[in-house]
């Protein structure tokens, strides 16, 4: 059930949560869900190409670029919670520090449900690096041996990793799709706030529109249109199919 739930989502970079589970996200903030964004860094060193093509670019310039446009996406997706960590990227360091750091977050936010990379990205090891950074983290959050001051023993959260961008490659199936029809033009509204990846946007597009073909031909429901595909890091459990 989406209303009142807790949703944390990771995001290693700036666009990442947008272009790979911005149709879910927005739909959990639309049905009530307290939703809280941590985005790890800016992607400035590896995912900001065309900002560096402009002569005299600075770091301090292509941060406070990337700064706008998450901002801009998190309004499209009406994410009000959201955190910029500002670590360096490719590559990602995780540190004992920052491991302490988001075991925090998650015992402050107590999630029912964390979005985050899966474990295979063929292309890119900040996306994995943060996969094991955000799986560790989950695990730690929710033992009573872990002492942290001023925070509380979390539940075990479900965790599901985007889609990554090369899937073939990544070996990725998808194990869960998310319709997301409703929200899909927040989405789009979001991918267009990311000039710096702009070659990404009709990607993306396509990618929605070839996962909600599969949600129709998966489900037999011809409403769905657009969705997202996602993998999950454990067996889904419960009494009975679902």
């Amino acid at each position: 059930m989406i209303e009142k739930s807790n949703l944390l989502i990771v995001s290693a970079h700036a666009a990442d949560f947008v272009w790979r589970g911005g149709g879910t996200i927005a739909k959990y903030v639309k049905h009530g869900a307290n939703v809280h964004l941590v985005i790890l860094s800016y992607g400035a060193r590896g995912e900001s190409n065309d900002l560096w093509n402009i002569d005299g670019q600075t770091l301090e310039n292509v941060k406070a670029h990337r700064q706008s446009e998450i901002e801009a996406a998190a309004k499209c997706l009406g994410v009000e919670n959201f955190e910029i960590w500002d670590y360096q990227d490719y590559h990602m360091e995780i540190t004992k520090e920052r491991v302490e750091r988001l075991v925090r977050k998650i015992r402050d936010v107590n999630p029912h449900h964390i979005l985050t990379h899966g474990p295979r990205d063929a292309f890119n090891p900040d996306h994995e690096a943060v996969s094991k950074f955000v799986f560790d983290a989950s695990v730690l959050s929710t033992s009573n041996g872990v002492r942290i001051d001023g925070t509380k023993t979390a539940k075990q959260a479900r965790i599901f990793g985007f889609e990554p961008h090369q899937s073939e490659i990544s070996d990725f199936k998808p194990e869960v799709i998310i319709d997301i029809t409703e929200t899909y033009e927040q989405k789009q509204a979001a991918m267009n706030c990311f000039k710096a990846q702009k070659h990404l946007i009709e990607y993306y597009g396509a990618k929605a529109q070839l996962r909600g073909n599969h949600a129709r031909r998966c489900s037999g429901n011809n409403d769905y249109k657009y969705a997202e595909a996602f993998s999950r890091f454990f067996p889904y459990v419960g009494g009975e199919f679902v």
